[in-house]
């Protein structure tokens, strides 16, 4: 993400992280409940974005299947301490995206921000 981002009014946004190999390691899918263990420079942003009062929700593709979401609030009750809130779905106050699968492009271009076709 862009840093200028960091200085945009945050009162109504919120961080989309996403789950598999971002805030859990990821060895690729083994079940609807089966979490890998926490990916300890992410878990720490998380929990720092929370204490500042952001709002930090998991966006991850297992969203799709309920037992998912629930697996996940527990994972975050333990290594968190919180149920973060899991979705699939973004709107207009997501203000930034955490993920290991995402390429950044520049707004109203279609390029790539680190300059690859």
């Amino acid at each position: 993400m862009n840093a200028n981002l960091d200085t945009a009014d945050h009162s109504h946004s919120w961080i989309a992280v996403d789950f598999d190999g971002t805030l859990a390691h990821y060895d690729g899918f083994k079940g609807a409940t089966v979490l890998g263990l926490p990916i300890t420079p992410m878990l720490a942003r998380v929990c720092a974005w929370l204490e500042e009062g952001r709002d930090v929700r998991i966006f991850t593709a297992r969203a799709d299947q309920p037992e998912s979401v629930e697996a996940i609030k527990l994972w975050c009750l333990e290594h968190i301490g919180v149920a973060i809130p899991v979705t699939n779905v973004k709107d207009r106050w997501m203000h930034q995206l955490w993920d290991d699968r995402a390429i950044q492009v520049e707004k109203n271009t279609g390029r790539r921000v680190d300059g690859a076709l």
